[in-house]
């Protein structure tokens, strides 16, 4: 009897023993192992895109290098808004002052001012036609945009009489404008760079000179700021020369047979 009770003792300590071990619960080991980086994106996944240029064309573009070629000649154009060929009489100082900044760099073989005048379909095919007039390899498109706001100030208290109208300066117009110069590649229809400089001035005046004031004002902020914006287009413009691949070895020269190797560009 004392046997069949151990027997029995024993049996019951063993299954609480294995139900208690199935009980527990079992972890796998944490991969603690390098994280490995996600795959560098190639592909175009928006399906909906449309463009002109198909997408092949589109990787051979922006995979090619972008620099200024050597000994080029570059023209200045003002344009308008949409970029169409501005045809008014040039009386801003602004694409002369780009030109002679652009000239003397020492950048470009020649720099000179494009005159609209000169019959040209409208458009990128008209700015294209114009630079193979002038045979310049690059166009800079400069224009400028400004938005005035009109409000009266201390003087106008003064409006209360007809003659304090005429006189008093109660009208104060706020401006706010931009110079904008964009390198057109005209080989290549593609653009290089564009720079905006912002101005902003307000001046008061009276009813009546309001937009002769104005028009004056616009002028001394394109004057002012022309200077900065040709400081801003030569440094683009000396890091797309930096940019410039190194020439490749010339063939032998005449009849010596020796390899002449070009200097690299810097």
């Amino acid at each position: 009897m004392p046997r069949i009770l151990l027997i029995a003792s024993l049996s019951l300590f063993v299954g609480c023993a294995s139900a208690r071990h199935a009980s527990m619960p079992s972890l796998e080991p944490l991969a603690l192992g390098a994280v490995q980086a996600p795959p560098v994106l190639v592909e175009n996944h928006f399906v909906r895109d449309r463009m002109a240029v198909g997408e092949a064309e589109l990787r051979q573009i922006l995979e090619a290098p972008v620099f200024l070629e050597e000994n080029a000649r570059i023209g200045v154009v003002p344009v308008r808004s949409a970029y169409a060929i501005d045809d008014a009489i040039p009386v801003e100082s602004a694409p002369a002052t780009l030109t002679d900044a652009l000239d003397g760099s020492g950048l470009f073989e020649l720099a000179s001012e494009i005159s609209t005048e000169w019959p040209a379909t409208t458009g990128t095919a008209g700015l294209r036609e114009l630079a193979a007039r002038y045979r310049t390899e690059y166009v800079l498109l400069y224009r400028h945009r400004f938005a005035d706001v009109t409000r009266a100030n201390g003087f106008a208290a003064g409006f209360v009489t007809l003659i304090g109208a005429l006189f008093l300066p109660g009208t104060t117009v706020d401006s706010a404008g931009v110079l904008e110069a964009t390198l057109f590649d005209v080989k290549t229809g593609t653009i290089l760079f564009t720079i905006h400089e912002r101005v902003r001035k307000d001046v008061m005046a009276p009813p009546p000179a309001v937009v002769a004031t104005t028009e004056q004002m616009h002028r001394d902020m394109v004057k002012d700021a022309a200077k900065k914006l040709a400081d801003q287009v030569l440094a683009r413009c000396q890091r797309l020369v930096a940019s410039r691949p190194r020439s490749a070895p010339v063939a032998s020269a005449q009849g010596t047979g020796e390899a002449v190797s070009a200097a690299p560009i810097r």
